[in-house]
């Protein structure tokens, strides 16, 4: 990592969503996948359940600005239960993160900004932090493990482009 960006992080508002769009299309990957457009993220229902609906009840995230108004990233997380889960689910009462830098601020320490002041704030309300992550994401597992995640054994699989993934969880304990 070279030079840290000096950045503000606040609170995500429903107001972000659009933005949060964006996020989830760069964390996603749809771009290696020949998408060129959010709105590939929007009209897949499996990874826009993370997105779509921002603000409910127990959606929890942050946005982290320079010049305290340009975005230039988001870490957020979102429950899902019973047959609603996502890609890093391990269990009903345990978020799965999302996470995404704009592309030309990444390797700036937003991410290990965005990721701390998230799990900071998660450690007062849930037990562990979920995640799913592609084995070929050198930068997020970097991340993830200096953050304190762990890959779950046994939970490696093929991901929608056939490449692997697995999911990772930091306890808080």
């Amino acid at each position: 990592m070279g030079k840290v960006l000096d950045c503000s992080i606040r609170p995500l508002m429903q107001k972000d969503e659009p933005f949060l769009w964006q996020m989830l299309y760069e964390a996603a990957h749809v771009a290696e996948e020949g998408e060129s457009t959010v709105q590939a993220v929007v009209n897949h229902p499996l990874i826009a359940k993370y997105v779509k609906n921002w603000g409910r009840a127990n959606d929890r995230g942050f946005i982290a600005e320079l010049n305290g108004s340009q975005p230039v990233g988001a870490a957020w997380l979102r429950l899902f239960a019973g047959d609603d889960r996502g890609f890093g689910w391990v269990d009903d009462a345990i978020p799965e993160l999302a996470i995404a830098v704009l592309p030309e601020y990444t390797n700036q320490g937003v991410g290990t900004q965005l990721l701390a002041r998230l799990l900071s704030e998660a450690k007062a309300s849930y037990p562990a932090v979920s995640l799913s992550v592609r084995s070929s994401n050198r930068g997020a597992l970097s991340l993830y493990g200096r953050s304190g995640f762990k890959v779950i054994e046994g939970s490696e699989t093929v991901n929608r482009t056939g490449g692997t993934s697995f999911t990772m969880k930091v306890d808080f304990d």
